[in-house]
């Protein structure tokens, strides 16, 4: 091929010259619906569909100009990416129309750059999910079989609204604002973008980068940011060592088993990733809940026993075990079965050690045991002191 024009539609009128490109064009490669509207001829059309690998073939085997149609902005989660790579990007002339994203938030009259946007489409569609379980204003790009219900399932326990953009820029374009239950008992069309928006959520201040996962700045905050209970905290030093091992970030679910404060879960989610915290004590779960308002993040708060309380909850990629009871190994040995990552568990007692370092090995992690003693300096008069801090076992787990 000589060049390639790669042309977003978004239901309007195309640009003279992408038009005029289109009209020379030896071949056009689009979806079948965009080939159809476009009134291409099937002697010079290709579609886009499955692996692309008939189309890519195709492209590359045309000696002429070649088109392809794309829905709005190629270069936004779309083909560009493909064709740059397939072809070198100057080959590649690209006429971008509004993207679905842009125009979905448009059409509420909301601005978009505190937005997060996440794609379903060909990808895991659990790390989606994931951003949406953490961050209050989220556009999901679905995918078949991954739309609006099943959003909407995914997130049944969390509070959040629903926008859902169908067919943006076409005759047959609807929007529908709703509840979990009204989004989940709908039927929907592709293709389709869904808006994920906590209630009552304002951005704070004029932004300066969009999207809201931003570094926190620091962690392994000290314990007077968190509100606990007798000393019933992770200390900074512990947490900073236990969050390198867990390695929380955006599209990751963290699980916080006995959460006490919450002071894990909380700087996992400072960190991006989607967090629960399972604590069976009604007053910690209060303590939770306000640190992480504290903090400006979302962390669900399951209140329950371990291990029965984690069995419904969904698939996490790192689990922090902070405190256990009588169920010790039962605990431990779900969690080692079900974390794809990780598991990280804080242990005073060596007594616990090796039977936890037992458990992860077979469960097919591959185990580091730290002991940890940290001191502080303290003043004494004109003096000064190290005053130790109670010392702990980390053991952590890793998938090869």
């Amino acid at each position: 091929m000589s060049r390639i024009a790669v042309i977003g539609l978004d239901g309007g009128a195309m640009p003279p010259e992408a038009a005029s490109f289109l009209e020379d064009a030896s071949l056009v490669a689009g979806g079948e619906r965009h080939l159809k509207e476009a009134g291409i001829e099937r002697g010079r059309s290709v579609v886009l569909k499955g692996g692309l690998s008939e189309a890519m073939a195709r492209i590359s085997a045309d000696r002429g100009p070649v088109a392809v149609l794309a829905s709005g902005d190629p270069g936004f989660f779309g083909i560009t990416r493909l064709l740059s790579e397939r072809f070198g990007p100057e080959k590649l002339i690209v006429h971008p129309a509004p993207s679905s994203v842009s125009l979905a938030f448009a059409r509420i009259g909301l601005s978009w750059e505190d937005a997060i946007v996440v794609s379903a489409h060909g990808r895991e569609p659990r790390r989606a999910i994931n951003v949406c379980r953490a961050h209050p204003k989220v556009a999901v790009l679905t995918a078949p079989g991954f739309g609006p219900t099943e959003i909407a399932d995914a997130l049944d326990r969390l509070d959040r609204e629903f926008v859902v953009c169908e067919r943006l820029g076409s005759p047959e374009e609807r929007i529908v604002q709703g509840s979990v239950e009204e989004i989940s008992a709908g039927e929907w069309n592709d293709p389709n973008v869904v808006l994920v928006i906590e209630p009552r959520y304002a951005p704070g201040g004029k932004s300066w980068v969009s999207g809201t996962v931003e570094g926190p700045g620091r962690w392994g905050l000290p314990e007077g940011e968190f509100e606990h209970r007798s000393a019933m905290v992770t200390k900074s030093e512990v947490r900073a060592l236990v969050l390198s091992r867990l390695g929380p970030g955006p599209g990751d679910l963290v699980w916080d088993v006995g959460a006490g404060s919450g002071s894990v879960a909380v700087e996992c989610a400072r960190l991006g990733a989607a967090a629960i915290a399972v604590e069976r004590d009604g007053e910690s779960c209060g303590f939770v809940r306000r640190n992480a308002a504290r903090h400006g993040v979302s962390v669900e708060v399951v209140e329950g026993e371990a291990p029965g309380a984690l069995e419904n909850l969904p698939m996490p990629d790192a689990v922090f075990i902070g405190g256990t009871g009588d169920g010790f190994e039962e605990i431990v040995r779900l969690c080692a079965g079900r974390a794809l990552r990780a598991v990280v568990l804080t242990l005073v007692t060596l007594e616990r050690v090796v039977p936890a370092v037992k458990m992860l090995e077979e469960a097919g992690l591959e185990v580091e045991t730290m002991f940890l003693q940290a001191s502080r300096m303290k003043g004494v008069g004109g003096l000064n002191r190290l005053a130790p801090e109670n010392p702990v076992f980390i053991v952590s787990g890793r998938r090869p």
